[in-house]
């Protein structure tokens, strides 16, 4: 089962004893600081938790996979989420 937006809010909400208006504005603030911080170059980090950043992407030949023609794939860049120890460890088990 997956959360969608609504369900993280109340969840969170809950959890932390906070309205979902209230938890709603701080979402949104976290997400527009991540965007404004990866725009900048920067990563954002949450030890033991999850670091987002940016990497480069090389430019490459790619594959059609409808006609097998063959494309020049631009470089480019990508957003790149690397899990923390505590989030590893939870879905361990």
């Amino acid at each position: 089962m997956s959360l969608n937006r609504t369900e993280l809010v109340q969840a969170v909400a809950a959890k932390a004893g906070l309205t979902a208006t209230d938890t709603d504005k701080v979402l949104r603030a976290f997400q527009d600081v991540v965007v404004e911080q990866l725009a900048a170059g920067e990563t954002v980090s949450i030890p033991g938790f999850l670091a987002i950043g940016s990497a480069e992407r090389a430019a490459r030949t790619g594959i059609n996979p409808q006609t097998g023609e063959k494309l020049d794939i631009p470089a480019g860049h990508r957003v790149k989420l690397t899990a923390g120890s505590t989030l590893k460890r939870a879905v361990q088990g």
